[in-house]
């Protein structure tokens, strides 16, 4: 493979991440799909519908994943979600975090490039400081900090921190465990998901949770499949093209707008590329911004008085930060990480609804206080 075939494959790749972009979006925005909704209508209204469809996208993009894992197309080893290293305090903690921040900010990364797409420019405010905060813990000062007080305290698996590679006592290959593992935890999703289900709600559950589940396990399959190459013409190695992390990835959206606004700001520095993150960034607010055309509810939107634009803002801030501690948000790691079973996402998981749940507390005490 010459230097001009990879650069057209690469090309390819990110095409198809932005045409899976579209597709969250439109999907997301038409279906109502967001996790931190989800949490809100259960600890408010008692209403599981939204947490159902997340349910639904989670066991589809987990039996999904684990299946392509099985015929052995994928390998969970070849994202950052499967290492030795289990960085559980950071999983945890920056779960939190983000937990927390998505409620001040009114829906996590995802979401507020949904509703960017219908005109919120609260959210536009969010995602630029989000990714602010984000790069600066990728790599500034909260970095240091962070390498410094979290990421020190980690526990050394035996295997990768995938399921199915750390229960390799129990026998048989890795595709076999990942069958059966995937398979049940998969369908215990599916099957929650569909039980007792509200009459009349299957085709936006469908829409929703097949949808995006379907759209994360895509990418995967573009990332992990049609941009590897076995052998870089350049290094001689295995390669996974046009991705930040030099390895197989599917939707996030922390470090991904991070990257973006860099790559914008220093448009004219080669040494800058677009990536399949960011790519699906953009594709996600060209989907709903077309969505949001078509139903005719595209509507300028700003901030209420000072006290709801320093709530956003603390609320990005915290999403950076956690977001990027935590090594993904509310679909990079409760979607997309959770596919390939591994421990860090769970915890993350666990830290994102417990920060969720806190943050809603604490706007219903506020509400009360001030009544």
């Amino acid at each position: 493979m010459t230097d001009a075939d990879i650069l057209s494959l690469g090309q390819r790749v990110l095409w198809l991440a932005f045409a899976l972009g579209l597709g969250f979006g439109a999907i997301a925005r038409r279906s109502h799909f967001c996790t931190m909704g989800a949490v809100a209508d259960i600890v408010h209204i008692g209403d599981w519908s939204r947490m159902r469809m997340w349910a639904l996208a989670a066991g589809v993009a987990v039996l999904g994943f684990n299946t392509l894992v099985a015929l052995g197309l994928l390998k969970a080893a070849d994202t950052i979600y499967a290492a030795p290293t289990l960085l559980w305090l950071s999983h945890l903690l920056g779960g939190l975090m983000f937990g927390v921040g998505m409620v001040l900010a009114s829906g996590c990364g995802s979401r507020n490039l949904v509703r960017l797409g219908g005109g919120n420019l609260k959210s536009l405010l969010v995602l630029g400081v989000m990714a602010v905060a984000a790069f600066a813990t990728l790599k500034g000062l909260t970095a240091v900090w962070r390498v410094a007080m979290l990421d020190g305290v980690r526990l050394h698996l035996p295997a990768g921190q995938d399921l199915p590679s750390l229960t390799a006592a129990l026998g048989g290959s890795l595709g076999q465990r990942a069958a059966v593992l995937g398979g049940l935890i998969g369908a215990t999703l599916v099957g929650l998901a569909l039980w007792r289900r509200a009459p009349g709600t299957l085709a936006e559950l469908l829409l929703g949770g097949v949808g995006i589940g379907g759209l994360v396990l895509a990418l995967w399959w573009v990332s992990g499949q049609v941009g590897h190459v076995a052998e870089h013409p350049q290094t001689l190695e295995p390669a996974f093209l046009a991705t930040n992390s030099q390895r197989m990835e599917s939707f996030s959206f922390v470090a991904p707008p991070a990257y973006l606004l860099d790559w914008l700001m220093f448009y004219s520095d080669r040494s800058k590329l677009l990536t399949l993150g960011m790519a699906a960034v953009l594709g996600v607010v060209a989907g709903s911004f077309g969505v949001a055309l078509v139903e005719r509810s595209f509507r300028w939107e700003a901030f209420g008085g000072v006290e709801d634009m320093a709530n956003h803002l603390v609320g990005a801030l915290l999403m950076g930060v956690g977001g990027v501690s935590a090594l993904g948000c509310t679909v990079g790691q409760g979607l997309s990480g959770l596919s390939t079973l591994s421990l860090g996402s769970l915890i993350t998981v666990a830290g994102l609804v417990g920060g969720a749940v806190l943050g809603l507390r604490w706007q219903a005490w506020r509400v009360e206080r001030q009544a």
